[in-house]
């Protein structure tokens, strides 16, 4: 069976299980809507919060970054890992306790104001809104190349199978998609790396074929033979590479960590269990699901780098008779060169294709001694690198098929997650809490399925506009949370005497900061065909780059609430008492009479 008809049968057939399951969850109430009734199961919740938060993102785009950067991009493994550890400990547990269905109705009540509220509503869609982003390029990605679509009509499929099974479920029938969707993505994931690392060093665990001896018969590890490929081609030493400089490394990854704990559509599967104990339980299921695939990762970009470069560049450097010829390029190579995604230019009209780093002195000058006259792939787009991986291998039809559907159940969990918390945010946040209080259930969940209308239709349009590729994207979204909305949840749950004049301070600076440091070095933000992603700027502030600023930010949210928490008037004693109740474990005393 051809490629094109197993994708459709593959990912058709994922497809129908989503919608049986929504029609199944189908939300009754606006608490199943917004929370599932909090009576999701923790093990189960873990699933699905590990499937809401491994997106388009970390399915796609993380393996790319690392292909790429090598050790430097071990940021992201490091900051989206620890970030849960900071949400089991510190947020997870307190906000069950406090029982309410999303981050800004926290934020207003404890900061008891309506503005707060509302900052914290414009906050929140500014971080989801970017980070959807990302998962309607990952979805385009997957269905222009291996369903044969434009990149236009994937992203219209998409949002038509969201929409169906996230307007008609809500929380509830998104919560059971999305553990479907974990078992698709994690098996997707993670049986092509098996095959790919049996193929290149005899090790049937990618984690061990990682740092295994290769078949080849070199006597080299995996790591030793790629470091010697991209060094060959004029590339920095793919083990010891990094991304800027340490400092930046370190405020890149304290940035991950902290956007991670203050996500929106992570913090309300918080809210989806029956007790508070539970909370903590799904923050430790849910990293335990995620590390199957975070620990995988690297073995699947170190071994799609090298698979890349050994089939495009065959033999050593300087031997020009050793260059692939394009008219026998594989074809994979052709096909993922119709999607746009990788793209290929003779400069010196000899019909070979030269694959090095021209950006590289020394490699230039021995390049153009043979008459090369520049890096001929002007374009290997980092998103595609999970997908063509098993293609380069020489892989099954069924185990490309089966990659496609685990891509696009990452994007589609994820962005289901993120136009939730943007639809609760309007219709529950802004049309309930401020707008209309005494507006009756039915016509709430009817504003909260319209909200959801409209969340999809601002997604499809970003999504038809991307400003980058999805991974770096997702970073900025990362950054506007740990910027925003970390903060006043951290000042909310262990600093009784901040008050609402500095939450509100605090959200506003944070955001800003980050805004406008993005805005400087970046572009005008959203605007069609900005890109956030760039060389090192020589005026970055210490050579931290804008994806890493949600950091910084962060401190002067904190710094900010916490001085005009000081000049302002003090917290109302029954909210300093609210707090003291959220932070006290139930049943605290008893034992004791206090």
């Amino acid at each position: 069976m051809d490629l094109s008809t197993l994708t459709y049968i593959v990912v058709g057939i994922t497809f129908l299980l989503y919608i049986g399951i929504a029609i199944w969850a189908r939300a009754g109430s606006t608490g199943e809507f917004y929370v599932a009734g909090k009576g999701v199961n923790p093990i189960a919740n873990g699933m699905a919060t590990a499937a809401d938060w491994m997106s388009a993102a970390s399915f796609i785009s993380m393996a790319g970054l690392i292909a790429f950067n090598g050790y430097g991009a071990s940021v992201f493994l490091m900051g989206w890992t620890g970030g849960y550890v900071l949400l089991a400990m510190l947020l997870a547990p307190y906000l069950r306790k406090f029982g309410k269905f999303t981050v800004p109705e926290f934020i207003g009540d404890r900061f008891y104001s309506k503005t707060a509220r509302l900052v914290a509503v414009i906050c929140l869609i500014l971080a989801s809104v970017t980070y959807v982003i990302g998962q309607m390029k990952g979805i385009g990605v997957a269905f222009s190349r291996f369903l044969e679509t434009s990149y236009e009509m994937g992203l219209v499929i998409g949002m038509g199978i969201v929409f169906i099974y996230a307007v008609l479920g809500g929380m509830k029938g998104i919560t059971y998609t999305q553990i479907a969707q974990y078992c698709v993505l994690i098996f997707a994931y993670t049986i092509p790396a098996v095959f790919i690392s049996m193929n290149l060093t005899g090790d049937w665990l990618p984690q061990l074929g990682l740092i295994g001896m290769m078949a080849d018969g070199s006597g080299m590890t995996m790591m030793e033979k790629l470091d010697t490929v991209v060094q060959d081609l004029g590339f920095n030493q793919y083990s010891t590479q990094v991304m800027g400089s340490k400092l930046n490394m370190f405020v890149y990854t304290l940035s991950l960590m902290i956007g991670t704990a203050g996500l929106p559509h992570v913090i309300i599967r918080f809210f989806t269990v029956p007790k508070v104990k539970d909370a903590r339980s799904s923050a430790g299921w849910a990293l335990l699901f995620i590390a199957i695939l975070y620990t995988t990762a690297p073995a699947v970009a170190s071994m799609a780098r090298l698979n890349l470069m050994e089939t495009i560049q065959i033999g050593p450097v300087g031997e020009q008779t050793g260059n692939l010829e394009y008219a026998q390029a594989p074809t994979w190579f052709k096909n993922w060169e119709k999607t746009g995604l990788l793209k290929y230019e003779d400069k010196n009209g000899d019909g070979r294709i030269q694959y090095y780093n021209d950006k590289n002195p020394d490699m230039v000058a021995k390049a153009e001694a043979f008459g090369w006259k520049g890096n001929e792939m002007v374009k290997v787009d980092r998103d595609i690198m999970v997908l063509a991986n098993p293609e380069i291998s020489g892989l099954p039809n069924w185990v490309i098929a089966i990659v496609v559907a685990g891509g696009l159940a990452a994007a589609l969990s994820t962005a289901a997650g993120l136009l939730l918390a943007i639809a609760s945010a309007v219709s529950h946040d802004v049309i309930k809490g401020m707008i209309n209080p005494n507006i009756s259930e039915k016509n709430e969940l009817m504003a909260s399925r319209l909200s959801m209308v409209g969340a999809i239709a601002l997604a499809g349009y970003l999504g038809f506009n991307p400003p980058g590729f999805a991974a770096g994207t997702v970073a900025i979204a990362f950054g506007l949370a740990a910027s925003s909305i970390f903060p006043v949840l951290m000042m909310g749950i262990f600093a009784k005497r901040i008050n609402s004049q500095g939450a509100i301070a605090g959200m506003i600076a944070g955001i800003s900061i980050t805004l406008l440091y993005v805005f400087q070095h970046k572009g005008i933000f959203f605007i069609p065909g900005t890109t956030f992603l760039g060389d090192m700027g020589p005026n970055w502030f210490f050579g931290i780059s804008p994806n890493a600023f949600g950091a910084i930010g962060a401190l002067v949210n904190f710094a900010v609430a916490i001085w005009v928490s000081k000049i302002t008037p003090e917290t109302p004693q029954h909210i300093q008492q609210l707090v003291e109740d959220i932070r006290v474990p139930k049943g605290a005393g008893t034992s004791t009479g206090h």
